[in-house]
Protein backbone atom coordinates (compact mmCIF):
# COMPACT_ATOMS: atom_id res chain seq x y z
CA UNK A 1 0.00 0.00 0.00
CA UNK A 2 1.36 3.39 -1.01
CA UNK A 3 0.52 6.48 1.04
CA UNK A 4 0.55 8.81 -1.94
CA UNK A 5 -3.15 9.46 -1.44
CA UNK A 6 -2.27 11.84 1.42
CA UNK A 7 -0.77 14.10 -1.26
CA UNK A 8 -3.84 13.82 -3.48
CA UNK A 9 -5.17 17.24 -2.59
CA UNK A 10 -8.38 16.90 -4.58
CA UNK A 11 -9.28 13.65 -2.82
CA UNK A 12 -8.42 14.95 0.66
CA UNK A 13 -10.13 18.31 0.11
CA UNK A 14 -13.26 16.65 -1.28
CA UNK A 15 -13.57 14.29 1.69
CA UNK A 16 -13.07 17.21 4.08
CA UNK A 17 -15.72 19.19 2.20
CA UNK A 18 -18.09 16.21 2.43
CA UNK A 19 -17.71 16.23 6.21
CA UNK A 20 -18.36 19.96 6.42
CA UNK A 21 -21.41 19.70 4.17
CA UNK A 22 -22.86 16.75 6.08
CA UNK A 23 -22.21 18.47 9.41
CA UNK A 24 -24.25 21.43 8.18
CA UNK A 25 -26.85 19.11 6.61
CA UNK A 26 -27.60 17.41 9.91
CA UNK A 27 -27.32 20.55 12.04
CA UNK A 28 -30.96 21.42 11.44
CA UNK A 29 -33.63 18.98 10.28
CA UNK A 30 -35.49 21.81 8.53
CA UNK A 31 -32.64 22.36 6.07
CA UNK A 32 -31.71 18.71 5.51
CA UNK A 33 -33.26 18.36 2.06
CA UNK A 34 -31.85 21.67 0.83
CA UNK A 35 -28.28 21.22 2.04
CA UNK A 36 -28.01 17.54 1.17
CA UNK A 37 -29.22 18.38 -2.34
CA UNK A 38 -26.44 20.97 -2.60
CA UNK A 39 -23.94 18.49 -1.14
CA UNK A 40 -24.77 15.86 -3.73
CA UNK A 41 -24.60 18.37 -6.56
CA UNK A 42 -21.09 19.10 -5.31
CA UNK A 43 -20.35 15.36 -5.15
CA UNK A 44 -21.52 14.91 -8.73
CA UNK A 45 -19.55 17.89 -10.00
CA UNK A 46 -16.22 16.97 -8.39
CA UNK A 47 -16.61 13.38 -9.55
CA UNK A 48 -17.41 14.22 -13.16
CA UNK A 49 -14.54 16.69 -13.54
CA UNK A 50 -12.05 14.42 -11.76
CA UNK A 51 -12.64 10.91 -13.12
CA UNK A 52 -14.28 9.35 -16.19
CA UNK A 53 -17.50 7.53 -15.35
CA UNK A 54 -16.93 3.79 -15.54
CA UNK A 55 -19.55 1.95 -17.57
CA UNK A 56 -18.15 -1.40 -18.69
CA UNK A 57 -21.52 -3.18 -18.89
CA UNK A 58 -24.15 -3.26 -21.61
CA UNK A 59 -27.51 -1.73 -20.76
CA UNK A 60 -29.32 -5.06 -20.32
CA UNK A 61 -26.51 -6.32 -18.10
CA UNK A 62 -26.27 -3.34 -15.76
CA UNK A 63 -30.05 -3.12 -15.49
CA UNK A 64 -30.35 -6.79 -14.53
CA UNK A 65 -27.48 -6.72 -12.04
CA UNK A 66 -28.68 -3.40 -10.66
CA UNK A 67 -32.22 -4.65 -10.05
CA UNK A 68 -31.10 -7.94 -8.52
CA UNK A 69 -28.37 -6.46 -6.33
CA UNK A 70 -30.66 -3.73 -5.01
CA UNK A 71 -33.25 -6.32 -3.99
CA UNK A 72 -30.57 -8.58 -2.47
CA UNK A 73 -29.12 -5.72 -0.41
CA UNK A 74 -32.59 -4.84 0.89
CA UNK A 75 -33.14 -8.49 1.87
CA UNK A 76 -29.80 -8.52 3.71
CA UNK A 77 -30.76 -5.35 5.57
CA UNK A 78 -34.16 -6.80 6.47
CA UNK A 79 -32.52 -9.92 7.91
CA UNK A 80 -29.94 -7.80 9.72
CA UNK A 81 -32.67 -5.61 11.18
CA UNK A 82 -34.57 -8.66 12.42
CA UNK A 83 -31.44 -10.14 14.02
CA UNK A 84 -30.44 -6.87 15.67
CA UNK A 85 -34.00 -6.29 16.89
CA UNK A 86 -33.78 -9.30 19.20
CA UNK A 87 -30.65 -7.84 20.80
CA UNK A 88 -30.80 -5.14 23.52
CA UNK A 89 -29.68 -2.38 21.15
CA UNK A 90 -32.90 -0.36 20.70
CA UNK A 91 -32.47 -0.73 16.95
CA UNK A 92 -36.18 -0.29 16.23
CA UNK A 93 -36.19 2.99 18.14
CA UNK A 94 -33.25 4.36 16.17
CA UNK A 95 -34.63 3.22 12.82
CA UNK A 96 -38.05 4.68 13.60
CA UNK A 97 -36.42 8.00 14.52
CA UNK A 98 -34.59 8.12 11.18
CA UNK A 99 -37.78 7.42 9.26
CA UNK A 100 -39.67 10.03 11.27
CA UNK A 101 -37.08 12.73 10.68
CA UNK A 102 -35.87 12.07 7.14
CA UNK A 103 -38.54 10.22 5.13
CA UNK A 104 -39.48 12.24 2.01
CA UNK A 105 -42.60 14.34 2.59
CA UNK A 106 -43.06 16.24 -0.67
CA UNK A 107 -42.90 15.38 -4.36
CA UNK A 108 -39.69 17.35 -4.81
CA UNK A 109 -38.07 15.26 -2.06
CA UNK A 110 -38.61 12.12 -4.13
CA UNK A 111 -37.35 13.88 -7.25
CA UNK A 112 -34.05 14.94 -5.68
CA UNK A 113 -33.69 11.55 -3.99
CA UNK A 114 -33.83 9.78 -7.35
CA UNK A 115 -32.10 12.33 -9.58
CA UNK A 116 -29.50 13.85 -7.23
CA UNK A 117 -28.97 11.97 -3.94
CA UNK A 118 -28.54 8.48 -5.37
CA UNK A 119 -26.39 9.38 -8.41
CA UNK A 120 -24.39 11.84 -6.31
CA UNK A 121 -23.51 9.27 -3.64
CA UNK A 122 -22.50 6.62 -6.16
CA UNK A 123 -20.51 8.95 -8.38
CA UNK A 124 -18.65 10.40 -5.41
CA UNK A 125 -18.08 7.54 -2.97
CA UNK A 126 -17.53 4.77 -5.50
CA UNK A 127 -16.74 6.55 -8.76
CA UNK A 128 -14.39 9.10 -7.23
CA UNK A 129 -13.24 8.27 -3.68
CA UNK A 130 -12.96 4.49 -4.05
CA UNK A 131 -11.52 4.75 -7.55
CA UNK A 132 -8.99 7.36 -6.50
CA UNK A 133 -7.92 5.29 -3.48
CA UNK A 134 -7.44 2.27 -5.75
CA UNK A 135 -4.55 4.12 -7.39
CA UNK A 136 -2.64 3.82 -4.12
CA UNK A 137 -3.72 0.41 -2.73
CA UNK A 138 -5.43 -2.79 -3.78
CA UNK A 139 -9.06 -2.60 -4.81
CA UNK A 140 -10.52 -4.29 -1.74
CA UNK A 141 -8.61 -2.03 0.63
CA UNK A 142 -9.87 0.98 -1.31
CA UNK A 143 -13.45 -0.34 -1.09
CA UNK A 144 -13.14 -0.81 2.68
CA UNK A 145 -11.68 2.64 3.31
CA UNK A 146 -14.15 4.36 0.97
CA UNK A 147 -17.01 2.58 2.76
CA UNK A 148 -15.67 3.67 6.15
CA UNK A 149 -15.44 7.25 4.89
CA UNK A 150 -18.98 6.99 3.50
CA UNK A 151 -20.24 5.83 6.87
CA UNK A 152 -18.26 8.45 8.76
CA UNK A 153 -20.13 11.42 7.29
CA UNK A 154 -23.34 10.08 8.85
CA UNK A 155 -21.86 10.43 12.33
CA UNK A 156 -23.36 13.92 12.30
CA UNK A 157 -26.86 12.43 12.12
CA UNK A 158 -26.46 11.28 15.72
CA UNK A 159 -27.72 7.82 14.74
CA UNK A 160 -25.08 5.08 15.05
CA UNK A 161 -27.28 2.69 13.07
CA UNK A 162 -27.09 5.02 10.06
CA UNK A 163 -23.28 4.96 10.21
CA UNK A 164 -23.25 1.15 10.26
CA UNK A 165 -25.87 0.92 7.51
CA UNK A 166 -23.92 3.28 5.24
CA UNK A 167 -20.69 1.37 5.86
CA UNK A 168 -22.31 -1.99 5.07
CA UNK A 169 -24.10 -0.68 1.98
CA UNK A 170 -20.85 0.96 0.90
CA UNK A 171 -19.01 -2.36 1.15
CA UNK A 172 -21.73 -4.06 -0.90
CA UNK A 173 -21.70 -1.45 -3.65
CA UNK A 174 -17.93 -1.16 -3.47
CA UNK A 175 -17.65 -4.89 -4.13
CA UNK A 176 -20.06 -4.60 -7.05
CA UNK A 177 -17.98 -1.75 -8.43
CA UNK A 178 -14.83 -3.86 -8.30
CA UNK A 179 -16.65 -6.73 -9.98
CA UNK A 180 -18.53 -4.93 -12.76
CA UNK A 181 -16.97 -1.46 -13.05
CA UNK A 182 -20.31 0.14 -13.82
CA UNK A 183 -21.52 3.29 -12.10
CA UNK A 184 -24.93 3.13 -13.89
CA UNK A 185 -25.41 -0.36 -12.42
CA UNK A 186 -24.65 0.97 -8.93
CA UNK A 187 -27.12 3.81 -9.40
CA UNK A 188 -29.87 1.34 -10.38
CA UNK A 189 -28.95 -0.90 -7.43
CA UNK A 190 -29.02 2.05 -5.03
CA UNK A 191 -32.33 3.23 -6.50
CA UNK A 192 -34.03 -0.15 -6.02
CA UNK A 193 -32.64 -0.45 -2.50
CA UNK A 194 -33.82 3.03 -1.50
CA UNK A 195 -37.28 2.58 -3.02
CA UNK A 196 -37.75 -0.67 -1.11
CA UNK A 197 -36.29 0.69 2.12
CA UNK A 198 -37.96 4.09 2.11
CA UNK A 199 -41.12 3.82 0.02
CA UNK A 200 -42.46 0.30 -0.42
CA UNK A 201 -41.18 -1.87 2.44
CA UNK A 202 -39.77 0.33 5.21
CA UNK A 203 -38.25 -1.47 8.18
CA UNK A 204 -39.34 -1.02 11.76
Amino acid sequence: MRIGFVKDWRLIASIAAAHVLLFVTFSDQDIFWYIYTAANLFFMSISIISEPIDDQQKTNSFMMYGLLSGAILYALFAVGFWVMSVLPLSVSTHVSAIYAQFTPQFVWHYIVLVLIFIPGEELFWRGFVQKRLSYYMNEWASAFIASALFGSVFLYSGQWIWVIAAFCAGLFWGGLYIWKKSIPMLIISHLIFDLLLIVFLPLG
